[in-house]
């Protein structure tokens, strides 16, 4: 669902004047929880990090951006936003700026997606190391002096992802070529990454959408699921609707395995914990079907 309501206030107070003292660490803000828990990893003592969506257990589709957001953003001197229609309240709210606000990061650019593609970047293994390799650079602009010290913390993050990275590629090489299925397309790009064939594609867009499903596309759905065509049903636990609701009934009633994941960090993990845990769920439901 790319639509959503959102509370626009204080935008005055994002045209104030922003200067940072000298040794005094760097205020970022992050749309996204997840953003800023590598940006935290990658800055160290040097940054403060605020997320503005960081609750696991509501609908990010229903976000809506209140006051506090925008005295973040008045002192912030990155910004971090997912892009790709997302999170478009954020670009709205940095449009106040008119070039003399603070340095933002649209991390959508760095992968060449546009507003209509899969906006959930951070499934993609390409996402994140894109992503500290253009903070840190982001950081040492504004900066200097740490220079070295992002340096270093970028690169003990593209280390810590190394076990993330074995694991898809073990997957892959167990599962690749096995026919999965989506309520919507939230894990797209990490199932493509494990060579799995993601069916049902045109329902997964009309949900995310917020549309109805083409009755021929439900119908192709329902077939997959009651004839075990698929070994897996994937779906958004943070944000169902009654077309998605209906299909994970119908593979409990044909015992097809189903795995939930989130568009928000949960809470005391990592983004690499986070990713191992949902990659180690994902083993374990292929695992329960021949």
């Amino acid at each position: 669902m790319l639509r959503r309501p959102f509370l626009f206030c204080l935008f005055a107070s994002l045209a104030l004047p922003k200067a940072r003292a000298a040794g005094s660490a760097v205020p970022v803000v992050a749309a996204e929880n997840f953003y800023a828990d590598v940006a935290s990893q990658i800055g160290g003592p040097w940054v403060t990090v605020q997320a503005v969506m960081s609750n696991p257990e509501e609908d990010p589709h229903l976000f809506e951006a209140s006051p506090s957001v925008a005295r973040a953003l008045a002192g912030a001197r990155i910004v971090v936003l997912n892009g790709a229609d997302y999170d478009p309240w954020m670009t709205k709210l940095l449009a106040v700026h008119r070039g003399s606000g603070p340095r933002v990061l649209v991390v959508a650019d760095l992968l060449g997606r546009k507003a209509g593609e899969n906006p959930h970047l951070w499934y993609d293994p390409a996402c994140m190391p894109a992503f500290a390799k253009a903070f840190a650079a982001l950081l040492a602009e504004e900066d200097p002096a740490h220079r070295n010290d992002y340096e270093k913390g970028m690169q003990r993050f593209l280390a810590a992802l190394a076990p993330m990275q074995d694991k898809i590629a073990a997957l892959r090489a167990r599962f690749a070529g096995t026919p999965v299925t989506a309520t919507e397309p939230v894990f797209n790009d990490m199932a493509r990454a494990l060579g799995l064939v993601m069916r049902n594609e045109r329902f997964q867009l009309a949900v995310m959408n917020d549309t109805e499903p083409a009755a021929s596309d439900v119908a192709a759905f329902e077939e997959d699921l009651k004839n075990r065509r698929v070994r897996l049903l994937i779906y958004n636990s943070q944000a169902t609707n009654e077309a998605s609701r209906r299909m994970l009934k119908l593979a409990g009633l044909s015992g097809i395995p189903v795995l939930g994941v989130t568009e928000t960090e949960p809470g005391g993990k990592s983004y690499q914990d986070w990713m191992l845990t949902t990659l180690s769920a994902l083993e374990e439901a292929l695992a329960k079907t021949p």
